[in-house]
């Protein structure tokens, strides 16, 4: 008897234990400190040139050759720990020659915007077996190889410089650059931040030429930040004295740097003029080569944005003449730019709105349409490109659902098309240079990420990570889970959602209510596809409902939704946001008296908007880095939506928190870093003013030179604890 008991307590004791070890709470140290649940991906994963192989980067100090056809191992190309006195330990990014011989390696990487960065560079010359800096005067930015792979672009102090790798020299093309004033091969702040690129010059295939962007930013009105000294990192000369980080930042209406075009030719060592028109206030946000180097091919834009225009320049005198020109009622998409794309025999491929869907063109050369390529009333979201074996487009769309992405292949006469995805959710393909194979990303709201390799038959060949170590701890929590539900408006308009709902959910309990959303144009929160274990999951945990919805304006439902926000940001946003809370008020399981709203940035002036016009429909609110007017922001992106406060000066204003300050009932913790560059602290501080003479009581949080993510040291913890506590105590 006594055996037995023992049998008995011991097995109680293994199925307590077992029970609690699969009952584990989130945390937010997990989530944001220790990074408990962090998805494993496939680092630096590049094709090379046979097609036939690929290379991928092992922990920060190894470069691997891998097979497609098997999925092995083949060799190592590159072992930092093999290089006798390597004068680095370590590499963050790798870039090879067009012709394999030669790798580029990134080091000491600082980040100066959201895109752009210094680094200190190092050739590994594979023949040679040497390892060698960049440059020995100074850190650099950009460092590009030509496609011959004999010299390396880079950008150090606003201009432009060649290294021969041949001899050894290092050539200063440009002299005039100045902070604050002159920069040549890299883009200004907005064109940074809007047009979504760091690098403005671009080798010519040949190797002969190097054209570059001039942004002159003498006039661009300047805007100042106050830095301190702060921790993690302290800036020691702020100690006693604040100091001061001024940049050129031009908000709606204001002026834009002056950009010119430059061709510079590497056997004469002249920089020629590019013809791109007398109207300076335009845009260039691309420059490009045709195939065969005759002609340096630049994007104009006009300032509305509606209109883009493609020229052809001779190299040699500069002399431009148009090729093609895409317009559009109300703007010219953002991922046109990428999409722009040249095949190996000189056409190019566009992606146009034109029919009120995104969809792919085919021109020749000369700028004549052959064809429109993919048809039907859903959204092409990515070009991939052509194999001209097969004679088919590969390209990613949400043809299934917005809230799902494909990988489809079509022909030019659309005889042969179909699907190679074949798993539901989001996918995305990385294909080998010979289109023989592709790598596929995958993963769903219920899926982390499932990265596979397959042939061009769509047989997996082997899968390269499939998380099982992080599926396997997530089956000791018990996490929420995540349901997707459509609802209508008193509009007529079916909006996209999703719902976390604790483990334990009650249908005859009622809930407090967290609506979290984005609510940007062309920007999608709620999408069948693995975000991770969040901030999200802990509050529905905590007894939370938490709840998504993507309004209008937003991503892969047309043309029409997507910019029926025009002229009016905030207008149909927040309206839906409003209609969200009602519908949820209705649900049985919701306790209407105890909905918030949060967001960050255009989210964060969503959350002010809607709780103005929803009244006491929202208790409590978070509004992180919020625009609190659009005469705030920056002239490309806000003018792309809201032309000039000139043109549109109600849309502006009729839409701004600013104007309906005192029309918050509910409780609001308003949050911002003193340092963001992108939506300046200013937007709080006068919307917190207004509130002021309102007379409506707010909670508040400024973190010192902490930028428009807000991290840095214990900075992250503090915030998400901060922002707990105040819903916690709020929504009782």
């Amino acid at each position: 008897m006594m055996k037995k008991s023992g049998l008995t307590l011991l097995a109680a004791l293994l199925l307590f234990a077992l029970q609690a070890q699969t009952n584990q709470q989130i945390t937010l140290e997990d989530i944001f400190t220790k990074g408990t649940f962090r998805a494993e991906s496939v680092r630096g994963l590049h094709s090379m040139n046979d097609g036939e192989h690929y290379t991928t980067q092992e922990g920060r100090t190894k470069i691997v050759k891998n097979s497609y056809k098997t999925g092995e191992l083949v060799e190592v190309l590159f072992d930092l720990e093999k290089i006798d006195r390597a004068p680095i330990s370590s590499f963050s990014d790798y870039t090879f020659s067009d012709n394999e011989t030669k790798i580029l390696l990134t080091t000491d990487v600082k980040q100066i915007y959201r895109h752009s960065y210094t680094a200190q560079y190092y050739i590994w010359n594979s023949v040679t077996e040497d390892l060698s800096a960049l440059s020995e005067k100074g850190a650099q930015q950009l460092a590009t190889f030509s496609p011959d792979g004999d010299r390396v672009a880079f950008v150090r102090d606003n201009n432009l410089f060649i290294k021969n790798l041949k001899f050894g020299s290092e050539s200063q093309i440009t002299y005039d650059g100045k902070k604050n004033e002159i920069i040549n091969g890299a883009p200004d702040w907005v064109y940074e931040e809007e047009f979504g690129f760091n690098k403005a010059f671009w080798w010519s295939p040949d190797s002969k030429f190097l054209a570059f962007i001039r942004f002159d930013e003498t006039e661009v009105p300047e805007f100042s930040m106050t830095m301190y000294a702060g921790e993690s990192p302290t800036i020691e000369d702020n100690k006693l004295y604040p100091g001061q980080e001024t940049f050129k930042y031009p908000k709606a209406g204001e002026t834009n740097s002056t950009v010119s075009v430059k061709s510079y030719e590497l056997y004469s060592r002249l920089t020629i003029d590019v013809q791109i028109g007398d109207n300076t206030d335009i845009y260039i946000p691309r420059l490009n080569w045709t195939p065969d180097t005759k002609d340096l091919v630049v994007m104009r834009m006009n300032r509305r944005q509606n209109q883009l225009d493609i020229l052809y320049a001779n190299p040699f005198t500069g002399e431009t003449r148009p090729i093609f020109t895409e317009k559009n009622e109300r703007y010219i998409a953002e991922d046109f730019l990428d999409a722009f794309t040249y095949l190996d025999d000189g056409r190019f491929i566009v992606k146009s709105e034109r029919n009120g869907w995104s969809h792919l063109y085919l021109y020749d050369r000369l700028g004549f349409e052959q064809g429109q390529l993919t048809q039907g009333e859903f959204d092409v979201t990515r070009f991939y490109g052509y194999d001209p074996s097969q004679k088919v487009f590969y390209y990613q769309a949400a043809a299934e659902s917005p809230l799902r992405r494909e990988v489809y292949f079509t022909s030019e006469d659309g005889k042969k098309q179909g699907k190679i995805s074949t798993l539901p959710g989001t996918n995305h393909a990385d294909f080998s240079k010979n289109f023989n194979y592709y790598v596929n990303y995958y993963s769903s709201s219920q899926t982390p990420s499932l990265i596979t390799l397959h042939d061009r038959r769509n047989r997996l060949i082997r899968t390269l990570q499939d998380n099982t170590v992080l599926k396997n701890k997530l089956q000791n929590y018990r996490l929420p889970q995540k349901e997707f539900f459509t609802f209508t408006t008193s509009e007529g308009v079916e909006l996209n959602g999703y719902m976390m709902k604790p483990v334990e959910f009650d249908q005859t309990k009622k809930y407090p209510v967290l609506i979290t959303q984005y609510s940007g144009p062309n920007s999608q929160s709620v999408s069948d596809s693995w975000r991770g274990v969040s901030w999200n999951d802990y509050l529905a945990q905590d007894g939370f409902l938490v709840v998504s919805v993507d309004p209008r304006g937003t991503a892969a439902r047309g043309e029409d939704f997507r910019k029926v926000t025009y002229l009016n940001l905030g207008k149909y946003e927040s309206d839906d946001m409003v209609e969200t809370a009602k519908h949820l008020g209705s649900l049985p399981y919701v306790d209407a008296e105890n909905i918030a709203i949060f967001g960050w940035s255009y989210g964060g002036f969503m959350t002010l908007l809607a709780m103005e016009k929803g009244g006491e429909l929202f208790k409590a609110g978070i509004s992180v880095a919020p625009v609190t007017n659009w005469r705030f922001y920056d002239t490309i992106y806000t003018e792309r939506f809201m032309r000039t406060p000139r043109e549109n000066p109600d849309g502006y204003d009729d839409n701004s928190p600013l104007t309906h300050a005192g029309d918050i009932k509910g409780r609001l913790l308003i949050v911002h870093g003193s340092a963001d560059d992108n939506v300046h602290a200013q937007n709080t501080y006068e919307f917190t003013e207004k509130l002021v003479q309102a007379g409506v009581q707010f909670d508040m949080a400024i973190y010192i030179n902490r930028n428009h993510g807000i991290r840095g040291g214990n900075t992250t913890m503090h915030l998400y604890t901060k922002m707990t506590n105040f819903l916690k105590k709020e929504l009782q």
